[in-house]
C-alpha cells in the first residue's frame, strides 16, 4: 500500500475584483501585498496572529479553525466593512491573506495600510 504525502499549502483565496480596494498575498500586480512569515509551529503563529486582531481597534474575528480566520474590519469615520481572510502554509511557515472593502470603489489605501501594519504587529510580537 503506498500512502500519499500530505501537502499542507495554503488554500487559495478569491481574487481580488477589478477596483483599487483589494489586496492579496496571491495576487499580482497592483492587489499584490507580501505575506506574513513565521519560524514558529503553526499553533504559535495562529495565536499570534489572533493576538494581533484582538488587540486592532474595530477588528471582529468571525472564525478561527485550523489553518485559517476570517475577521472584519469597520473603519473609524463611516463604519465601512473590510473582509480578511489569513490561510497557513505550514509548509512554507507562511501566512497568506486577502482584506477587500466589501461596498465602494476606492479605500484610499487602508486595506494595505492595515495589512502592512498587521504585518509589523505580527513581526514584533512576542512568539
Amino acid at each position: 500500500m503506498v500512502l500519499a504525502a500530505v501537502v499542507s499549502a495554503a488554500p487559495a483565496l478569491p481574487p481580488c475584483p477589478n477596483k483599487p480596494n483589494c489586496v492579496s498575498t496571491q495576487a499580482t500586480g497592483a492587489h499584490a501585498i507580501e505575506p506574513i512569515r513565521y519560524q514558529t509551529t503553526h499553533e504559535d503563529a495562529m495565536r499570534r496572529l489572533l493576538d494581533v486582531l484582538r488587540a486592532m481597534p474595530r477588528t471582529t474575528i468571525v472564525q478561527s479553525a485550523p489553518g485559517s480566520v476570517r475577521a472584519e474590519f469597520r473603519t473609524r469615520l463611516f463604519r465601512f466593512v473590510d473582509d480578511a481572510q489569513f490561510v497557513f502554509d505550514d509548509q512554507a511557515k507562511t501566512i497568506h491573506f486577502r482584506s477587500a472593502s466589501r461596498v465602494g470603489r476606492s479605500d484610499f489605501g487602508v486595506n494595505r495600510r492595515r495589512m502592512e501594519e498587521l504585518r509589523r504587529a505580527f513581526e514584533t510580537s512576542r512568539p
